[in-house]
């Protein structure tokens, strides 16, 4: 599986440690930066390199991006067409078990194919755990959520401005 990554400054040293972790374990990780740290970037220049090319391949490919709580960074990835991504910044003293339940609904019911997440409130552990369980649970293609998902892309606002 082909995973496409970028963070900010808030999430780069998670991101650098997540990078080596899934080439580690045989996953394609093409880097979309930061590539070093700078406390003066911002998100949006990192997830949207990342949110264009899941929106190009959204059922083939996976997004991961990190930021202080990942919400802008959700919030600017679901802007771009096919792109279904969930915010997650369980708290660094949690178990991921107790949180699973939003991880799995993500990918079973919504078929989420960007993870985004909040490094500020997260230890290394639970986030290398949620993105385990994340990458690995797959989307259940049950009839309902098949079609919400097909109504929800048929959604086109137009903008009057």
């Amino acid at each position: 599986m082909k995973i496409f990554i970028g963070t900010d400054h808030a999430g780069y040293v998670l991101k650098e440690r997540l990078v080596s972790s899934l080439k580690a374990q045989g996953y394609e990780v093409i880097d979309k930066g930061a590539f070093e740290y700078n406390e003066g970037d911002d998100y949006p220049d990192f997830v949207v390199p990342v949110a264009e090319e899941v929106s190009k391949d959204p059922d083939k490919v996976r997004g991961i991006i990190l930021g202080a709580t990942g919400e802008g960074e959700a919030i600017t990835a679901n802007k771009f067409p096919h792109v279904r991504a969930v915010a997650y910044y369980g708290e660094s003293k949690c178990v991921v078990d107790d949180h699973a339940d939003i991880i799995i609904r993500s990918r079973e019911h919504n078929n989420t194919n960007i993870l985004s997440l909040g490094a500020r409130y997260l230890t290394e552990e639970t986030m290398m755990n949620v993105v385990k369980l994340w990458l690995n649970t797959a989307f259940s293609e049950g009839e309902r959520h098949v079609r919400r998902l097909a109504k929800i892309d048929k959604i086109s606002i137009k903008k009057n401005i």
